[in-house]
This record gives C-alpha cells, sequence and structure tokens, in this order.
C-alpha cells in the first residue's frame, strides 16, 4: 500500500509521492529556545520521528532537518530581564530540548541548524526578494509585500481583505499594516549583523525559509511543525520560499497540540508540564507511549490520570515482553517485517491507534501462548511485537531504554508504582465499603515503608516520604 499523508494545503489525504524516488527529505519547525521545552513543544518532535522510523522501515533514505530558532524578541527580553546574554538563554534551552528529545527516544536530526548560523543566507534571500519586486527596505527594516504574491494565504485558507497583522514596535515604513517583518533594524543594545540596508537582525520567518533552501534546495518532500504555525509562520515561509523561486514544500504535515483544560499548554498560559519534571515523576518510555501514540493529528488532554492508564497499558506489553525473553533464555531479535495489518495502519496517515491495537492483540496472542507452554508462538509474537514497537520507538530491549547508563532508577519508579498502586487500589476498595480501619491500616503500613500518601480529587498520590 502507498504511503498516504494528509496534506494541510490540499486539506485532504494524499498519497506520497517523493520528489526522488527512495529519498524522502523532511523540514521541522524545531524550538525557540527562549525557555525550556514542555511536553507539548516534545510531542512534535515526537511525531515526526515516529514518521521518520516509518519511513526508514519502508526502505526510505531520509534526510530530516530540524532547526532552532535562538534569535527572537522572547530571548531577547529574557536575557535583559534576568541580565544575562541573549545567547546564554538559548544555549542553556537549546540543551534542556536536547535532553527532553534524547529522553524521549526521539533518533537525532540529520542537521540542526541555528538561525544566527544563517545569516548569509538570508542575506541573499532578502536581495533576491527585493530585486524580483516581492520586498522593499523601509527605515532598516525589510518587509515582504504580501499583495505582490497570488496565493499568500492560501495554507491557512484565509482571505486577506480580512487579514489583521498590526505592527510591531519598531516596524516603521510598511506600505501595507500586513506586510511582514523579514528583518529587523537594529536597536540600542540589542544583537545585530551587517547587511546592505544596515544593521539588524532576523525576523522570525526568514530564517527557516533560507535554511530549508541550504539543506534541502529548491523543493522538498514534507514540511512539519504544529498547527500553531500553519499561520502566520509557515504561510509566509511559502510566501518568502516561492517569491524567491522555490517550488518549497510538496506535501505540509501539521501535529495538534498537547491541551490542558482545554487549552494549549503554553508557558504563557502558567499551564506548561517541563519534560524535566515530568521525566522524575514518570518513566521516559512511558511518557513516549503517552505523547506518541494518540493520533498526531488528535489534540491531547493532559491528565495524571490519562499518564496512569498509558503506564498501565505499555506495562502489559513489557510484562510479556519480559516474560517471553525469559521463557527464550535470551532475548528475541525483531521480526525482518512487521504484520500486515500495522503496516496497513501505519501507511494510512501515520495511523498509530490503529497500529497500536495490532500490537496488544498480538501481546494477547502471545500471553494466551505462554499459559498454553507454546515457546514456539510465544517467541514468534514477541517478534513482531519487537518489530512494531520498534518503529513506535517503544521496544523495551531497545538499547535506549535497556539500562542506559547503567541507572536503572526509572524502572524501579515504575514497578514501585505498580506495586503501590496495587495496594491503594485495596485501601479504596476499603473506603467505598466503610472499612476504615483497614483503610488507615494499609495507609499506616505505607507510611512506614516510607511513602508518602495524598488524597486529591484525583484519587491517592503517592510520593517518597521521611522514614
Amino acid at each position: 500500500m502507498t504511503i498516504r499523508l494528509y496534506d494541510t494545503s490540499a486539506r485532504q489525504i494524499r498519497d506520497f509521492i517523493p520528489l526522488t524516488p527512495g529519498c524522502v527529505s523532511i523540514y521541522l519547525c524545531g524550538a525557540t529556545v527562549q525557555a525550556a521545552p514542555h511536553i507539548g513543544h516534545i510531542r512534535s518532535g515526537l511525531n515526526f520521528d515516529i514518521l521518520r522510523r516509518w519511513l526508514d522501515h519502508r526502505g526510505y533514505e531520509v534526510t530530516f532537518i530540524r532547526n532552532v530558532t535562538d534569535i527572537d524578541d522572547k530571548i531577547i527580553r529574557k536575557g535583559a530581564e534576568q541580565n544575562r546574554p541573549w545567547w546564554s538563554i538559548g544555549y542553556e534551552n537549546e540543551r534542556a530540548f536536547d535532553d527532553g528529545y534524547r529522553a524521549l527516544g526521539c533518533l537525532p536530526p540529520t542537521y540542526e541548524p541555528r538561525a544566527t548560523g544563517h545569516i548569509t543566507e538570508m542575506i541573499e534571500m532578502m536581495r533576491g526578494l527585493i530585486e524580483r519586486g516581492h520586498a522593499y527596505e523601509a527605515h532598516g527594516n525589510v518587509y515582504f509585500d504580501v499583495r505582490s504574491l497570488p496565493g499568500y494565504l492560501s495554507l491557512s485558507n484565509q482571505d486577506l481583505d480580512d487579514l489583521r497583522q498590526p505592527s510591531e514596535e519598531g516596524e516603521t515604513g510598511k506600505r501595507d499594516p500586513r506586510d511582514f517583518a523579514m528583518w529587523k533594524a537594529a536597536k540600542p543594545g540589542e544583537p545585530s549583523w551587517e547587511t546592505p540596508w544596515g544593521r539588524g537582525r532576523p525576523g522570525w520567518h526568514l530564517e527557516c525559509s533560507a535554511m530549508a533552501h541550504k539543506y534541502l534546495g529548491r523543493e522538498f518532500d514534507i514540511h512539519g511543525g504544529g498547527i500553531d504555525l500553519i499561520f502566520p509562520h509557515h504561510e509566509n515561509e511559502i510566501a518568502q520560499a516561492h517569491g524567491f523561486g522555490d517550488a518549497f514544500a510538496r506535501y505540509w504535515v501539521h501535529n495538534a497540540w498537547v491541551t490542558m483544560s482545554g487549552e494549549k499548554m503554553s508557558k504563557s498560559l502558567g499551564n506548561s508540564v517541563l519534560v524535566s519534571e515530568m521525566v522524575k515523576q514518570w518513566r521516559p518510555i512511558v511518557l513516549r507511549y503517552y505523547l506518541g501514540t494518540p493520533h498526531y493529528r488528535s489534540m491531547i488532554e493532559y491528565s495524571e490520570e490519562a499518564l496512569r492508564e498509558a503506564e498501565s497499558a505499555f506495562a502489559r506489553i513489557e510484562g510479556f515482553v519480559q516474560r517471553v525473553v525469559e521463557l527464550a533464555g535470551g532475548p528475541v531479535e525483531p521480526a525482518a517485517e512487521v504484520p500486515p495489518s500495522f503496516a496497513e495502519a501505519m501507511d494510512d496517515d501515520l495511523g498509530v491507534p490503529q497500529a497500536l491495537a495490532v500490537v496488544h492483540n498480538a501481546v494477547r496472542q502471545g500471553n494466551s501462548a505462554l499459559a498454553a507452554d507454546d515457546k514456539e508462538t510465544a517467541v514468534a509474537r514477541l517478534a513482531e511485537v519487537r518489530a512494531m514497537l520498534g518503529v513506535l520507538g517503544l521496544d523495551p530491549l531497545d538499547e535506549h531504554w535497556a539500562g542506559e547508563g547503567g541507572d536503572r532508577s526509572e524502572d524501579l519508579h515504575g514497578v514501585v508504582d505498580s506495586l503501590v498502586r496495587l495496594v491503594l487500589d485495596q485501601r479504596e476498595a476499603a473506603r467505598g465499603r466503610k472499612d476504615w480501619a483497614t483503610a488507615d491500616a494499609i495507609r499506616d503500613q505505607l507510611n512506614q515503608s516510607g511513602l508518602a500518601i495524598e488524597d486529591s480529587p484525583q484519587g491517592p498520590r503517592w510520593s517518597l516520604g521521611r522514614r
């Protein structure tokens, strides 16, 4: 079956036909490093990691570019607020993103260019756009003339006459208030670079058009990012690239958000959940399962209950894997091919939920084989399961997860959590039948074991207490 993907620009699922047979080129809008990542940030990288792995499995040679925006208004503002160099803010948070991607098992990109390393390419693109009549300079700023390019806003399906895009501070000399800044004139105390139009710094949108051109050429296969980037960022990338003469992306693939109480997870809303904190509370492989197994175009509503469900679901898979490994006397190699039903689901717009159902079905069959002392069938099912989990980046026997660095504390946390929750379920059952003596006794036993129990509206929680 041909791989099919939902193309935002076409607003439908299309057969994926790469520009070059056997090769796939992907540009993913990566981190803007003004702050450490929350799980909403990492979801995008995770979704495209699964897409990349599936393309790899299908035999494609994948070139995967994920950029770093290391200069923008927020980074400069945070540097000023903290009395630190702007670049130190960016570098610190870039490392935090790298740590988050690595913790959740994302493969490194082929190249990961920084915006500040490509000023020359941006200047060349601006010069070309000015020569072609699509851009103009005013007071040291360089703007894109949105009315000069037919088809502007076709990705987001908006009407230019209805568009409201007010000017930001310092953006003076616009011919039309909807024109967007590609280059911002230097302000006192801000970083700047020399150009033919005076010193200044990049606007947000120019960097990606320039870097995609440098690393992937005038036309490439897939451009990805979160749905919040469709407008204005991706719309303006298209305008710059097309105005410069590039065909640019053939397919546009966008992932949905992680939400809390129905709102997009955002630092500005104060409802973000940092990856660095989450991996202290949950095993990273469980976080990957939680964030990576819903369909990439569906919203994920964050809750601890949903994470606990993900943990339990993955524990069933992991338990089967461990039992067969013990029975076989060692690791079982993954099958060369995944089951046809799994492949069919993945080919159909990266249908991970349907593919995961195939995994769980194979686990059930394998457990039945174990119960019947059918070693051959159990081993065969495990080989299939490992092949499927490998595509999803969730194989617990992969060296990334199997005691990376020799530290088993995260694994032990998951084991302890499962055991404690069994006891807490017994306590809840006792409370439900008003057997307060048994409920209190269970709590006292847990406290004596060094665990602190907190009763919350979402249910009981545990943490390590003081003995």
